[in-house]
């Protein structure tokens, strides 16, 4: 059964950091894609970011280029995102997600439950 465990939400600051994580079991993590999306109140999901299977290539939304960072380490199933100079409009529960799509824009097929993040003004 393929989990995915988004974790490292929480209430910041506007120009604040955090580094969300997302654990992976059930799958051949090494083979696949990860990505990360999020859905503000009232919003359809968005895509944040992609890595592909091997790390050597990424896609960032507008929305967060140059503030956002995706890495994994296939050594312990894990992808992170780190978040910097965040804004009151990155508040939203973000999404972990894999698939095996070639690109970092997905398709994805396994969603993880979400995690919230908060970003006070």
């Amino acid at each position: 059964q393929v989990q995915l465990v988004e974790s490292g939400g929480g209430l910041v600051q506007a120009g604040g950091s955090l580094r969300l994580s997302c654990a992976a079991s059930g799958l051949a993590f090494s083979s696949y894609t990860i990505g990360w999306f999020r859905q503000a109140p009232g919003k359809e999901r968005e895509f944040v970011t992609g890595i592909s299977w091997s790390g050597g290539s990424t896609y960032y939304g507008d929305s967060v280029k140059g503030r956002f960072t995706i890495s994994r380490d296939n050594a312990k199933n894990t992808v992170n995102l780190q978040m910097n100079s965040l804004k009151p409009e990155d508040t939203a529960v973000y999404y972990c997600a894999s698939g095996l799509a070639r690109s970092p824009v997905g398709p994805y097929r396994y969603w993880g439950q979400g995690t919230q993040v908060t970003v006070s003004s």
